[in-house]
């Protein structure tokens, strides 16, 4: 929401009186003066008067976890455990996943109550990279990497993918890396060349890596 119709819905100020404590300066948002009436306020904005807060802000919370086999990225799931049940939050409504993980996917997991930071990170515009580490039942040729390279065609979105790098670690093993999340992307990649994927555990999430020397729950970022 703008400053300007924040400061407006509260019953105290009119339209001119806005304006006025903008120009001079006396209204902080996160503890910088503003003056423009475009300046964002969110949920999470501490906005003052003065000395006096408007509105304190409530905190951002941002969880890095380890998601097992055998857990499902939901909120709630009648059948089974979901990844909010481990990390143990007294207001998890409050949160939400970015970037989901099949059933027996394994890897980085990413929880948050900040649904304009999840957006930047998942929405495919912003092309931030996604790192796979894949193990494939058939061996993985030179030829995965040109195509991957290239995109490849999905007739049910009827769409191309956007372009995917792929390091070749061994026969059966690989990373991928790739700046979208189509449904089943990765398995449907290596399905082109009737290869299944054995194994899929996701390494990165634009800056976000997870390392074996942290805690195997979650960590607070």
């Amino acid at each position: 929401m703008r400053i300007d119709r924040f400061l407006s819905n509260l019953p105290r100020f009119n339209r001119q009186q806005v304006r006025v404590l903008l120009v001079q300066r006396r209204i902080r948002i996160d503890g910088q003066p503003v003056s423009d009436p475009k300046a964002e306020v969110r949920e999470f904005s501490r906005v003052e008067l003065d000395d006096e807060v408007l509105q304190a802000g409530k905190p951002a919370r941002y969880f890095m976890l380890h998601k097992p086999m055998g857990c499902v990225s939901a909120t709630r799931d009648p059948e089974h455990k979901t990844v909010l049940e481990l990390i143990h939050e007294p207001d998890p409504q409050d949160l939400h996943i970015a970037g989901r993980l099949d059933y027996n996917t394994t890897g980085l997991m990413l929880i948050t109550n900040d649904g304009n930071w999840s957006r930047r990170l998942t929405q495919p515009q912003t092309k931030l990279p996604k790192l796979y580490y894949v193990e494939t039942e058939q061996e993985i040729g030179p030829e995965y990497v040109e195509t991957f390279a290239r995109g490849l065609y999905f007739a049910f979105e009827d769409l191309t993918t956007q372009p995917a790098q792929l390091q070749i670690l061994g026969p059966r093993s690989a990373r991928l890396s790739i700046v979208e999340g189509r449904y089943h992307q990765v398995k449907r990649m290596f399905g082109h060349f009737n290869n299944k994927v054995l194994r899929l555990h996701r390494e990165r999430m634009a800056r976000c890596c997870w390392t074996n020397a942290w805690p195997p729950v979650n960590t607070v970022l």
